[in-house]
């Protein structure tokens, strides 16, 4: 698939740079943006040619919430690459959440044994456990008793959540994410993690759980940004047992009441409220 690499340079009020930063990604997201690179002067941006919505993207920077910060962005044709072997040469370090669960790639190992260890070869997908929402839900995660219960992971990215409920317990997990490239990951994944003969990694958005995805589900999860959730909420209920969990993160701070008066017009109680920095993980109940 071919890619725009779009150059986003920010001016930016002393001391807010990294603020800029990972706000500009979140609102990039609903653009169809997929990754990031920090630079010097701001960002890189990588999306699909298909899904850039450029007239959005526009738009998010009119209504960007820092009033003294500026922004210009260039837009090119991203150069056709050996994605997996730039992955390779970079990697990660190993990446502790709480004591009990450490997240690493294939060639930075940790220096000491955790009760659950989760290897991820990342290969351009989002979900390694280095941004503070992946390692909030993978906290919330390993907070429930997943002992047979079904997962749904709603844009699965790597593959991390469904991997790390299928190693805390859970029977089988189902994933669905709108990029060929993460569905691919998260099988290569589950594999890595031995768990892929309980994990299914389906192409696809919030469609497929009109018909191609049967069932509900103990757990729902979903790290994606505001504005999908918000669309998408009412199915992921429809998905959620009785009793079930549904753990949503991807957004700020400002954003939980409008999301927790989402959930409650759906049937949803909000349980518990995780926060890191700017970025909050929220935990709801059906009852």
């Amino acid at each position: 698939m071919k890619y725009y690499k779009v150059d986003f340079s920010i001016s930016s009020p002393n001391g807010l740079m990294q603020e800029s930063r990972d706000i500009l990604s979140a609102l990039a997201g609903e653009a169809g943006f997929e990754t990031f690179e920090e630079t010097d002067f701001g960002l890189t941006g990588y999306v699909q040619q298909s899904l850039f919505d450029r007239p959005l993207l526009d738009q998010l920077l009119l209504d960007f919430p820092l009033p003294d910060c500026q922004m210009t962005y260039t837009v090119a044709e991203a150069e056709d690459c050996d994605w997996n072997a730039a992955w390779e040469q970079e990697g990660f370090a190993p990446i502790q959440v709480a004591d009990l669960c450490v997240i690493h790639d294939g060639r930075h190992l940790p220096d000491r044994v955790f009760p659950l260890s989760i290897e991820i070869d990342a290969h351009l997908a989002f979900g390694t456990g280095t941004h503070e929402t992946t390692r909030m839900m993978v906290a919330s995660i390993l907070e429930h008793d997943l002992s047979g219960c079904r997962v749904l992971d709603c844009g699965t990215g790597t593959g991390i959540l469904a991997i790390a409920a299928l190693k805390h317990g859970a029977s089988q997990s189902v994933g669905y994410d709108i990029d060929e490239w993460s569905v691919d990951n998260a099988r290569h994944n589950a594999v890595l993690n031995h768990v892929d003969d309980r994990f299914t990694s389906l192409l696809g958005d919030s469609a497929l759980l009109h018909e191609d995805i049967p069932g509900t589900f103990q757990l729902v999860m979903a790290n994606i940004n505001r504005n999908i959730l918000l669309h998408d909420l009412p199915l992921f209920c429809q998905k959620l047992t009785e009793g079930g969990c549904l753990l949503l993160s991807g957004f700020y701070a400002a954003d939980v009441s409008l999301l927790e008066s989402a959930a409650r017009d759906n049937g949803l109680f909000l349980e518990r409220e995780r926060h890191d920095g700017e970025w909050v993980c929220l935990a709801f109940a059906k009852r």
